[in-house]
């Protein structure tokens, strides 16, 4: 039998900055922030059926360039991040990067995304929606094939810019 675990102090609480003193949700003030170089890199996976997954990687399904569609959209979603996000600032993306790998094993397409911003406030939420998105639109553009896809792990990997500084996923 194991002994009884000792009593550990609790970790502050975080603060959220999308609150006020009130508890009232607000967009964050970033004007008296420095304008710096910001990057931030997400990915995330979609599984499917060996089926599904060969029509990808061979370029044959009906709808035409799955992965094509995909990173176009994952761009376009960067861009309308903050029509989405309520309380996201409006960035100017200076880049965006949306690239594919393919895993045969395990029937699966993952997709990375950079984004890159010379500004007040980083570009982590951009990176999660432009995964999220082009994620989405391999899943519309299969779902004739294979209902059962499943989209998983998406996940901020790093980010470097601001005040915090870098950032890396464990």
């Amino acid at each position: 039998m194991k002994p009884p675990k000792k009593p550990t102090a609790k970790a502050p609480a975080a603060v959220l900055t999308h609150f006020d003193g009130a508890g009232q949700a607000h967009m964050v003030d970033v004007g008296a922030k420095a304008e710096t170089a910001r990057v931030a890199r997400a990915s995330g996976h979609i599984r499917m059926a060996p089926a599904t997954f060969d029509l990808i990687s061979s370029g044959s399904a009906r709808k035409g360039d799955v992965l094509g569609i995909a990173r176009i959209a994952a761009i376009q979603a960067s861009k309308r991040t903050s029509d989405l996000i309520p309380l996201c600032h409006p960035l100017a993306l200076t880049r965006v990067a949306a690239e594919f790998s393919l895993d045969a094993k395990q029937h699966r397409v993952t997709l990375e995304v950079t984004a890159e911003t010379h500004g007040r406030t980083g570009v982590e939420m951009e990176a999660l929606t432009a995964v999220s998105v082009g994620l989405l639109t391999i899943y519309d553009m299969c779902k004739a094939a294979d209902r059962g896809m499943v989209i998983e792990d998406i996940k901020l990997l790093e980010k470097a810019g601001g005040k915090s500084g870098h950032w890396t996923a464990q």
